[in-house]
């Protein structure tokens, strides 16, 4: 298989899982969570047994709304932990909330915290900020180790990682919260990492390559020397991601789910987008020259 010949191919799978993304972020937007819209937060425990439907039932029985469920945060012997998240509720309402569930068991209230949406607003201006930091540091650094395009062509693979994370969570309305933005920082870095090991045995493979070969052999060759160590790489971590979401808490479901989409679609971007589109770069910039 020549990655490079098959790169409108890889193009265009990836428009395919971009653009109905693209489409559900400008029509439904992204399911935020009480990190970004603002809510209470009530952490309980039951000093028995305490089924999560019931809990659930008592909060629909008394017409409150949770904003991500209820979560059995932890569970030790006779005694269950529950965290619950909700709209935004005043005096009344938490006394009334407090009441209802108390009538399921003995119960202990471990706290009762409102959240504002402003620590979202400025985890999310942040999280730009270190975005478009981190984009003019990478195009920097690849400039002085390879070249210029090949910056332009890894800032654009992980743009495609970002959007396929984003818009896989905006079309199945998968509640985000805090966790979501970290994991979007882990995935640049891991994306980064993959291309610039396919672009470092790139520019080894260019300084010994024949005369008489083209550049797009030369790149599909580097592609296949690092495929199994790409492979390798994302099957490993995928492993864990795995084990973590099936084995681990449900607070950290949102950060785990986004983490393996990302993975994996840093894998592929890596191999599928970075190099064939710095390839197509050179082409134009040649192009040009015999214009």
């Amino acid at each position: 298989m020549h990655f490079i010949k098959l790169r409108k191919i890889w193009y265009l799978i990836s428009l395919v899982i971009i653009i109905p993304g693209l489409i559900s972020l400008f029509t439904n937007g992204l399911n935020l969570g009480i990190d970004f819209t603002g809510g209470n937060i009530l952490e309980v425990r039951f000093e028995r047994p305490v089924a999560v439907e019931k809990v659930r039932q008592v909060i629909a029985g008394i017409g409150i709304e949770t904003n991500r469920g209820i979560q059995k945060s932890s569970q030790e012997g006779g005694k269950v932990t529950y965290l619950i998240r909700t709209k935004t509720l005043n005096q009344e309402e938490s006394t009334k909330l407090q009441k209802a569930l108390g009538k399921l068991s003995q119960m202990t209230v471990l706290r009762n915290e409102y959240v504002g949406p402003i620590i979202g607003r400025e985890l999310t201006r942040n999280a730009l900020l270190a975005l478009i930091g981190a984009a003019i540091l990478m195009v920097i650094y690849i400039t002085i180790r390879f070249e210029f395009k090949q910056g332009i062509a890894a800032v654009i693979a992980i743009l495609h990682d970002m959007l396929v994370v984003t818009g896989i969570f905006s079309l199945f309305q998968i509640e985000i919260d805090s966790t979501f933005v970290a994991a979007i920082l882990t995935i640049v870095g891991y994306s980064i990492n993959d291309t610039i090991v396919i672009f470092d045995r790139i520019r080894e493979n260019i300084k010994t390559r024949r005369k008489d070969e083209d550049l797009e052999d030369t790149i599909n060759f580097s592609l296949w020397q690092t495929l199994t160590r790409s492979i390798n790489t994302v099957l490993t971590v995928t492993f864990v991601l795995v084990a973590l979401y099936f084995l681990g808490g449900s607070t950290i479901h949102t950060f785990v789910l986004a983490l393996l989409i990302g993975v994996i679609s840093g894998a592929y971007s890596s191999i599928c987008n970075a190099s064939p589109l710095w390839f197509d770069l050179k082409r134009l910039e040649q192009k040009e020259k015999l214009a």
